[in-house]
């Protein structure tokens, strides 16, 4: 039997398979239900036919990790290079339902030197992915309601803004005096030097909008049900944090990623780099795939005599957030960190591109500690203690 190779679109409810021999010759093309039927039968089918491997243009998922319980190699190809690869079998300028379920099956027949297999993380990563996703997407949300409740704020009541620093916080003022302002303050553990006395005349002295008395009820509440919406969702950050927490101290490679960190609320922070990376070493070969995928090194672009360095934008967005994280944080207490960015500053670089330039030396780090399985540590970090000798 001749090896083949499959290509799946992947949709909502319906996905686009083709099989090719190994000439390139369709074998088979057919759609599949996304349904535990439709997935069981695309399932046997590739095994019937003997497929080598199945590309797919989305890496995490439930077709893509079915696949690789069932012991079939999947091959993960960026939209980019799918879509750069279209024109290489479009005739006519056409576009046919199956078309790139076959340019998937070609890349994968044609293309392995450019693409690389799927190898899954453990359970316990899949779940600490799941869990610092979650609740990225939910501070999104906590944002955008935010930014709507400051809005409203901001065109009737600005006091309000001078004196609530989260204004997810906020209750109906009416009526607010020293005593309930005092008590407001204490069950949400206001840490700040100014009395609930200061704070209230704060809030009276500030200027007040000139809405009637029917906009101002409509935007009091507005107001309130902006803030009923952002309640529960604090309330569940607050408790995904605290899974996030133990999660990423009970993995088996949970100790890496915490040693990189002096505040202990960065744990979160380190639980998204521990996600992000995965736990599959054979992933990242070198500390530059590492650092591509993160978006920390630049894409080289030449056209003839010229080469310039160009900002990568495929990359894991969710990755390049959390190095860029440790980057910030890091360079406002660690020596080296602090001479990499402030060189980079120094050379004409602007705070984003030195925070990157600084990234991609931590993930050299980070890839090392990955790779042997080691806690970062201050000791014997040769560059930093280079660093501190030469200050005396």
């Amino acid at each position: 039997m001749q090896q083949c190779t499959a290509g799946l679109d992947l949709a909502s409810e319906e996905h686009r398979l083709v099989v090719v021999d190994g000439k390139g010759r369709r074998l088979e093309e057919r759609r599949v239900s996304h349904s535990e039927d439709g997935i069981d039968a695309l399932i046997r089918m590739l095994a019937d036919l003997q497929v080598l491997r199945v590309a797919i243009e989305q890496p995490n998922g439930l077709v893509a990790d079915r696949l690789l319980d069932s012991g079939i190699a999947v091959v993960a190809v960026h939209p980019n290079q799918l879509a750069a690869a279209r024109d290489r079998y479009r005739t006519g300028g056409g576009k046919s339902d199956g078309f790139d379920g076959y340019v998937l099956a070609e890349l994968a027949r044609t293309d392995m030197h450019r693409l690389r297999l799927l190898e899954p993380d453990s359970d316990e990563t899949k779940a600490l992915r799941t869990l610092t996703r979650t609740r990225e997407d939910l501070v999104e949300q906590k944002v955008a309601l935010a930014n709507q409740l400051r809005a409203q704020l901001d065109a009737f009541w600005p006091g309000a803004r001078q004196i609530f620093f989260d204004v997810d916080s906020l209750t109906d003022a009416r009526g607010l005096g020293e005593k309930r302002l005092a008590s407001f303050l204490a069950r949400n553990g206001y840490s700040g030097r100014r009395s609930a006395a200061e704070l209230l005349v704060r809030l009276r002295s500030a200027p007040q909008g000139r809405t009637g008395e029917a906009e101002l009820e409509a935007r009091r509440a507005v107001v309130l049900a902006l803030v009923a919406a952002l309640k529960p969702l604090v309330e569940q950050i607050r408790l995904l944090t605290s899974q996030i927490a133990g999660a990423v101290r009970a993995h088996d490679d949970g100790h890496i990623f915490l040693s990189l960190f002096r505040d202990p609320k960065s744990v979160v922070t380190a639980a998204e780099l521990l996600a992000e990376i995965g736990d599959n070493r054979n992933r990242h070969p070198t500390s530059a795939s590492l650092e591509a995928i993160a978006g920390q090194a630049p894409v080289a672009v030449q056209s003839g005599k010229k080469k310039v360095a160009c900002f990568r934008w495929a990359c894991n967005k969710n990755l390049r957030a959390a190095v860029s994280v440790l980057a910030d944080s890091s360079r406002k207490h660690n020596p080296w960190a602090q001479k990499i960015y402030a060189d980079a500053i120094a050379r004409g670089h602007d705070h984003p591109h030195a925070i990157r330039i600084l990234g991609r030396a931590w993930l050299r780090i980070i890839w090392r500690l990955w790779q042997d399985q080691n806690t970062y540590d201050t000791q014997r970090h040769g560059s930093l203690n280079r660093l501190l000798a030469a200050q005396g």
